[in-house]
């Protein structure tokens, strides 16, 4: 984009900075924003009938949301540190696009990897083990903080930076917090990563760890 598309896209934008734990998209109420993150990491989750939440996936700076709502909000979202952000009002999004096309390609590819990411989601609760997950979810957040080239894994001893808790883990792989400390010891004892402490993980061996990712497919 250039300057000029840039500076009329910023005065289109409302900037906000979140306190961790805050609140900021509720699932079931009017879609009225769309937001772009530019600081932080945010967690997606749906509530289910029985009080739990099912985490959807995790946002973070350069991701867009709420581009695929219809009238009411698909989801919640939560800010899992300090998050700063823009927020657009879908209400003028049209003129938004009319004034800057290019913007308007660029947020259709966004809801489509979205598509691809819901489907991949589906495969990793449906048909995977714990392991399979635990090792799936690995490789996928070094890809995230771009860790791998195009196509390939990231390299023995990449060190990956984990903000979400346990519990958030448990929550979006559909797995207990007992079954999430069980298989990362399991890795841990099988020489596939190593836990330095709490949001860091080593990947040691990220080939076998992608074998064993595979292993459902």
């Amino acid at each position: 984009m250039t300057e000029d598309e840039l500076a009329f896209l910023a005065r289109s934008a409302q900037r906000i900075t979140l306190a961790p734990g805050t609140v900021f998209v509720e699932e079931g109420e009017k879609a009225a924003y769309f937001y772009n993150i530019n600081h932080g990491n945010v967690r997606l989750f749906k509530s289910l009938p029985d009080g739990r939440r099912q985490i959807t996936g995790f946002s973070g700076p350069g991701h867009f949301l709420g581009l695929a709502a219809g009238e009411n909000n698909a989801f919640s979202a939560e800010a899992m540190d300090s998050v700063k952000l823009c927020r657009f009002s879908r209400a003028s999004l049209m003129a938004v696009f009319e004034e800057l096309p290019v913007l308007e390609r660029k947020l259709l590819g966004v809801a489509m990897h979205e598509l691809v990411l819901a489907q991949q989601q589906m495969l990793l609760l449906g048909r995977k083990t714990a392991i399979e997950r635990i090792a799936s979810f690995l490789l996928s957040w070094a890809v995230r903080l771009e860790m791998c080239p195009a196509g390939g894994l990231p390299a023995a001893n990449s060190v990956l930076k984990l903000p979400l808790s346990r519990t958030d883990l448990a929550d979006y792989l559909g797995l207990t917090i007992e079954t999430v400390s069980r298989s990362l010891s399991q890795l841990k004892r099988d020489g596939m990563i190593d836990i330095p402490n709490i949001h860091e993980i080593i990947l040691l061996r990220p080939r076998t760890l992608s074998e064993i990712a595979e292993a459902a497919v």
